[in-house]
């Protein structure tokens, strides 16, 4: 079998989840300037500080760089309770050192946002307020827990005690400012990038279509005059050959070819989702039924199963995209099985399902994820080659099915239903569609 759409867009959200690789580079970004910081301030401006200390507190963090990378992979998307976790860690460790060098007295305490400012523009809400209490509860304890600046041996810098105040209130208004506007300005970039990335989805599956349904007038108007050119050479034929003679059968099945080309250009004309009658509804099983029905001569048993109803049987109306759709689906499958295609149905208060299965090769694994893509075949097919008997061609079968059941609000899944093949189809409709 071959053909299918791409997956629809996410609706806007709140998050996306980060990729591993982004926060363990940020984190080898901060052990190598801490190890630099350090180091320089211990041997190169000579302050003595608790070196031992303050590297086991570097090599924490990358102990834990390498540990999540060769446990999880480094293209591993985070949930969003790990990625705070991680960030949490982060603000813990940085806290950790700046208490060791002299707390909110030094400079690099600052550094206190960064943490904050990753978790505001990439966590959802309910992460990102509780990553920024945490960095301004750590600058509260900085603020009176700290051991003595780094400075020359025998000196001790005493700093102003409304200085410290105004160094804990600045880091804490850009922890609050941080997590609150910043966290809302990138929640509203993500839906309005969202809306977009939808409305550009939409409009080019409209844009597909119309193009789809223009091609499909100009084929019904250029095939019309050569068909009625076929039939009218087949019937001609049909009074010059002998009534009982094989060839008389060959008249005949090129004559119900030509009337079935003649009814598929007709459908061509009219791919709306409107109803053909205003009145004219049927139970799910009967429409099922019908669009299986010419399909039934084709060498192929076609069984239905109806299982685990509960509720009314759905009546859907019987609008040419639903018939045209269905029908389509039955045809591959009927192409592409070996013996039989399975028709499973069931529904219950909310939904309403419909599985068609064959008992073929299956879908390529390689396609399953692209199925419904315009153009999209498993098996080329070169008209004058040795395949020409084998069914193919363009790709545009199951796009076709698929958007123009999409439009009665139908959703649908490819997979194959066994490990050795058997491709299978599942629609299913929200109940509040038939409303």
């Amino acid at each position: 079998m071959t053909d299918q759409t791409t997956p629809s867009l996410p609706l806007p959200s709140s998050w996306r989840p980060l990729r591993l690789q982004t926060l363990v580079n940020l984190r080898w970004l901060a052990v190598i300037g801490q190890t630099l910081g350090v180091l320089f301030v211990n041997w190169g401006l000579g302050f003595p500080l608790p070196l031992v200390e303050c590297l086991l507190l570097i090599g924490l963090s990358a102990a834990l760089n390498v540990g999540l990378v060769l446990r999880l992979g480094p293209h591993y998307r985070l949930s969003a309770r790990i990625a705070a976790l991680q960030l949490a860690f982060d603000l813990c460790q940085l806290g950790g050192l700046l208490a060791l060098t002299g707390g909110l007295h030094n400079p690099f305490s600052l550094l206190l946002l960064a943490p904050v400012s990753v978790s505001a523009t990439s966590l959802p809400q309910r992460q990102a307020f509780l990553v920024a209490l945490l960095a301004a509860t750590i600058a509260s304890l900085l603020a009176v827990v700290h051991m003595p600046l780094p400075w020359e041996v025998g000196q001790q810098i005493v700093f102003n005690r409304i200085y410290v105040i105004g160094i804990w209130v600045s880091i804490i208004c850009g922890v609050v400012f941080i997590s609150a506007y910043t966290n809302r300005v990138a929640h509203d970039a993500r839906q309005i990038a969202d809306a977009l990335a939808a409305t550009e989805l939409a409009l080019s599956r409209r844009e597909q279509l119309s193009a789809l349904d223009g091609l499909a007038a100009a084929a019904a108007h250029e095939l019309g005059t050569p068909l009625s050119t076929i039939a009218l050479a087949a019937k001609e034929m049909r009074d010059e050959v002998e009534q009982n003679s094989p060839l008389a059968e060959d008249v005949e099945l090129i004559i119900a070819q030509v009337a079935r080309c003649r009814a598929i250009l007709a459908k061509l004309r009219n791919l709306g989702n409107e109803p053909a009658d205003l009145f004219a509804e049927a139970p799910l099983p009967d429409i099922l039924d019908e669009v299986a029905r010419p399909h039934e001569g084709r060498g192929k048993v076609i069984l239905f199963y109806s299982e685990d109803t509960t509720g009314p049987i759905p009546v859907f109306p019987r609008s040419v995209g639903l018939l045209y759709g269905l029908g389509n689906l039955i045809e591959n499958a009927t192409d592409f099985a070996a013996q039989t295609v399975r028709i499973e149905s069931r529904w219950d208060q909310h939904s309403i399902h419909v599985a068609i299965i064959d008992d073929g090769k299956g879908f390529a694994p390689e396609l399953i994820a692209r199925l419904g893509e315009p153009y999209l075949t498993s098996r080329p097919r070169d008209p004058a080659g040795s395949d020409a008997h084998q069914p193919g061609g363009l790709g545009l079968g199951i796009f076709i099915a698929k958007t123009l059941l999409e439009r009665t609000g139908a959703k649908l899944t490819f997979d194959n239903d066994q490990a050795n093949g058997h491709a299978r189809v599942r629609i299913t409709w929200p109940r509040s569609t038939l409303a």
